[in-house]
């Protein structure tokens, strides 16, 4: 899909309303292809590369707004919906991409018939944001200063994620293919910062909370930070907060379990 500054790669399977899912930080559409086999009986499933990852290439003559990347993240997710949908879509995002979620809940609630943030990790909804403000950026300079290794270690640690360690560095392994090294890279020059300390308006998210299905992984630390936002939104907005299977990737790892609680969700709304 042709969009300002860049081509948008994509894949839908299915017949149905529209079923949008944005993905985190590898911004790949291929971690999506499980669950979408699994749902693709009730939904059309549509799956995307984000702006700039693996196959969404980067316009070669036309400028990026990167600083307003995040805005620019949620027009094409817009531009999609208008692409693939006459109507309302339900969108799910899952760590930054729940971010990019939220926001298009603020800025294009028309184009949503629900919205879920899985996990978003929303540093600045949370009490103690400028200790966590202080750790995200020490997690930036350590990558600037001492590569991707070290600084992924202090990533896991903040987010309460040491126990995945291993695959996580090993996901970013760029003999993994020819993507790895430039989706991590993008990552963390683009998103690592600008994502998570993203200011929402809390009170004009109020005004469209029947939209949201709060989304978090049973299997993570109830005290990472990207548990305790939805948490935070569920306690402001008088919502309740649904419990996937699996962790912070459950649609991974779980694919069917995670397709099945999140259609009991829908149906339940």
């Amino acid at each position: 899909l042709p969009v300002p500054g860049a081509s948008l790669y994509y894949e839908t399977y299915g017949t149905g309303p529209l079923l949008l899912f944005i993905s985190g930080g590898n911004g790949n559409a291929d971690i999506w292809r499980p669950i979408a086999s699994v749902l693709q009986a009730n939904f059309t499933v549509a799956i995307y590369d984000r702006r700039g990852y693996s196959r969404s290439y980067l316009s070669a003559t036309q400028p990026q707004d990167y600083a307003n990347r995040l805005a620019v993240d949620v027009e094409d997710a817009r531009l999609l919906i208008d692409h693939l949908s006459k109507g309302p879509a339900t969108v799910l995002g899952t760590s930054s991409g729940a971010i990019v979620a939220l926001e298009l809940l603020l800025r294009h609630p028309t184009h949503l018939r629900t919205l879920i943030p899985h996990e978003p990790p929303a540093i600045m909804i949370l009490p103690d944001k400028d200790n966590l403000t202080a750790v995200q950026h020490n997690i930036y300079d350590t990558y600037r200063k001492s590569g991707i290794p070290p600084a992924m270690i202090k990533f896991a640690a903040a987010y309460k994620a040491l126990d995945t360690l291993g695959p996580f560095l090993s996901s970013m392994d760029a003999k993994n293919g020819p993507f790895v090294n430039g989706n991590t890279l993008i990552w963390l020059e683009r998103e690592l910062l600008p994502y998570p300390l993203h200011d929402f308006n809390l009170t004009a998210m109020g005004q469209h909370k029947e939209l949201l299905l709060l989304a978090n992984g049973e299997g993570s630390d109830p005290t990472a930070l990207q548990r305790r936002a939805n948490d935070k939104l569920a306690e402001t907005f008088g919502l309740e907060v649904v419990l996937f299977p699996g962790a912070h990737t459950g649609y991974q790892t779980d694919p069917l379990a995670f397709a099945t609680t999140l259609v009991t969700a829908l149906v339940k709304k």
